[in-house]
């Protein structure tokens, strides 16, 4: 028994990666799935997707690796988060797709609950901080109103992750970190709120009880064992929302240790042993795969994906490698990038943002502008914003003068540099980098199997990549920079405020 696998359920696909019981990787293997958007705000994803993604994965692990599967011992997944899927009297799946974490059609849902439940209370309970109607209550309150035959059948309702252990063990669990994403739970208290769950209408007996992410939850069936390749046995860990997952990879468990994940989208998450709420920024926490601890993260809907719709739209001639070419563009424009700021809110503005309705820009174009100083200022814009966000949180932090980052756009280390002029900050890339998440669920595996006591082996993992220094010229150029770009922003978002408003009056002199 030398082995465990982890699974990282992300949106666009699962990440199967197989560990040494000390820590180390011995490989991945990545199966894509797919996001349907059948109508305006509907995200859904097919479960059985993600069990298909299991089995095939998992196989072709073993297959690479030569691993005997008798030497695996354990398996937990780290599972994308505010996830319901329905399952029935007899354990049957009820529904062919699910809403995902993005999917906003409950809004209505939202608005009757509030409607009895004072919002600042629900968030300062709950820390829920992203739009309400993504939480798994309110998905539930829409399907109880609009499904009411298949929500009539429901007995069981799991998370992405605990749907996979279900289909491992027959085993309906969810640990504490899943949970916090409900909308109904007490981070202060690590349970339920009844008098939340009165308010939905829905019943008590759909949120299931949580457990420690190191929890069994259960062993591999014969028949999980002949789809996926897993031994009869193999023990079942709980594992835990993505989030504190990549949180748990990233940095291990300690108070204010913080990070900076930059992919399509971006946030920033600190682990602390109290939760970060703010009533009017919004940061949204996390219950941690540690009890006693949380993860509280702002965040920016668009980041990397802005530099690939330039991508798209600027550079279709760069064709090699063409996100090199665009970042030696890039490097060609001075730091300020000739007097064009972006702001790269192009899906929308999130809580910490001066509005929701915020929309992506370029300010001070020029006919003398070239496409290297567009290509600088959507690098520079992401980072302006995600330094906005960081303000929020710093307080919260231990060491403030260093910054993890993960993710795709940490492959850049020209944008490494802006973020250390940026921050302010000594940036490190590490060894884990994209892979924060499956080794915090690897972590938890080997910790349910009886491996480890505790998470600071992981401390021993950690390794610094690259480094990234502040160049102190940069960093005075950019102080000064960034305070125009947040009177820029709020400006935008009061323009986008009132055209959002007078675009809803209108719909409504048209409906009298």
């Amino acid at each position: 028994m030398q082995y465990v696998i982890s699974y990282d359920l992300g949106t666009g696909g699962l990440k199967a990666g197989l560990y040494r019981i000390d820590g180390t990787s011995e490989g991945f293997i990545f199966h894509p799935y797919q996001t349907y958007y059948p109508k305006p705000d509907w995200h859904e994803q097919r479960p059985l997707d993600w069990w298909d993604a299991v089995c095939i994965s998992t196989r072709k692990l073993i297959q690479t690796s030569g691993v005997d599967p008798a030497c695996i011992a354990a398996v937990a997944a780290s599972g994308h988060s505010l996830v319901s899927v329905p399952i029935g009297q007899h354990g049957e799946l009820l529904v062919e797709s699910v809403p995902i974490w993005s999917d906003r059609r409950a809004k209505a849902e939202a608005t009757e609950f509030f409607a009895q439940v004072d919002y600042q209370q629900w968030y300062m309970t709950t820390g829920n901080g992203d739009p309400p109607e993504t939480y798994a209550v309110f998905k539930l309150m829409w399907l109880k109103k609009h499904c009411l035959d298949i929500f009539s059948k429901t007995k069981s309702v799991l998370g992405s992750k605990d749907y996979i252990n279900y289909c491992l063990t027959g085993q309906v669990a969810t640990d504490y970190s899943y949970a916090s994403g409900s909308g109904v739970f007490e981070l202060e208290n690590w349970r339920y709120s009844d008098s939340f769950i009165d308010a939905s209408g829905l019943s008590h007996s759909l949120f299931i009880e949580p457990k420690d992410s190191y929890s069994l939850v259960g062993r591999v069936t014969p028949e999980a064992a002949e789809m996926c390749g897993l031994c009869v046995g193999t023990e079942v860990i709980c594992g835990g929302v993505d989030n504190s997952c990549m949180a748990l990879g990233t940095t291990g468990i300690g108070n204010g240790r913080v990070y900076t994940s930059l992919g399509s989208s971006a946030w920033i998450a600190v682990s602390s042993n109290k939760p970060i709420l703010d009533p009017k920024k919004l940061p949204f926490v996390f219950a941690h795969v540690e009890r006693g601890y949380y993860t509280s993260a702002v965040s920016i809907f668009a980041a990397a994906n802005t530099y690939r719709w330039a991508k798209e739209n600027f550079c279709p001639d760069l064709s090699i490698d063409p996100y090199n070419q665009m970042n030696e563009l890039a490097a060609k424009s001075p730091v300020g990038a000739n007097g064009i700021m972006f702001n790269p809110s192009m899906a929308g503005g999130s809580s910490q943002e001066p509005s929701e309705e915020l929309q992506g820009a370029f300010f001070g174009l020029k006919l003398s502008n070239a496409r290297s100083d567009i290509l600088r200022a959507i690098l520079e814009g992401v980072a302006f914003s995600l330094n906005l966000c960081l303000k929020i949180i710093d307080s919260m932090i231990v060491s403030n003068d260093t910054m993890i980052i993960c993710g795709g756009g940490a492959k850049s280390d020209f944008w490494m540099q802006i973020f250390a002029d940026i921050y302010n900050k000594k940036i490190i890339v590490a060894n884990v980098d994209q892979d924060a998440a499956s080794l915090g669920a690897a972590a938890i595996a080997i910790r349910g199997a009886g491996f480890w006591q505790d998470y600071a082996p992981l401390d021993t993992l950690f390794q610094v990549k690259k480094s990234f220094d502040p160049i102190a010229e940069n960093r005075d150029q950019y102080s000064t920079i960034s305070k125009w770009f947040l009177e820029w922003i709020t400006a935008l978002a009061i323009i986008h405020d009132n055209m959002k408003a007078e675009k809803i009056l209108e719909r409504m002199e048209r409906e009298q």
